[in-house]
């Protein structure tokens, strides 16, 4: 059975809801408050027409998802990431050539999985020469777009789609067709 009846003490008072369990295979991000995707990308800040186009799938995400920009110069993105500042609590991605080629639902259903363990999702992107083998050796998933090779602004684009579809998929929306 997907839902529980649970009642909680409150003071005198008993409040009694439907929730729903969490250890059923249809639970799903979307019973989770806010979740961040932070993208860490290498290189220069958006061009205006990169601004505008991720800006516009920024907008339509379906809450409880937020997207998050941060941007490094990519000797410096090295040397940050060279340091490893993440946690057992953040899952990260890497957008890497050489990474594993998943389908968009495939891309949803690994992104749900990390938010109902309540792991932070951080996805980054490098510059033109890409990252070490040290430090994708350090990230939990190497992720490839396909075996073509996009620049960084592109893969930024890639990037801000996919989440966007990931949410409408697990929404079960139209925008995603089979």
């Amino acid at each position: 059975m997907p839902y529980r009846l649970a009642t909680v003490q409150y003071k005198r008072y008993s409040i009694t809801s439907i929730e729903k369990r969490k250890d059923t295979p249809n639970y799903s991000s979307h019973d989770i408050i806010k979740r961040m995707i932070k993208i860490i990308a290498g290189g220069k800040k958006h061009p205006n027409w990169l601004v505008e186009a991720t800006s516009e799938y920024d907008k339509r995400l379906h809450k409880p998802w937020n997207m998050e920009w941060v941007f490094m110069e990519e000797e410096k993105l090295n040397a940050y990431l060279e340091n490893w500042p993440f946690t057992g609590n953040d899952f990260v991605i890497i957008a890497d050539e050489r990474g594993k080629n998943i389908s968009s639902p495939e891309f949803a259903h690994l992104i749900d999985d990390q938010f109902i363990y309540s792991k932070n999702i951080i996805i980054i992107i490098g510059g033109a020469y890409g990252f070490s083998e040290n430090i994708r050796n350090k990230a939990n998933f190497l992720w490839s777009f396909s075996k073509l090779v996009f620049p960084h602004q592109i893969a930024r684009l890639i990037v801000a789609e996919q989440i966007y579809r990931a949410n409408q998929i697990l929404s079960n929306t139209s925008y995603h067709h089979e």
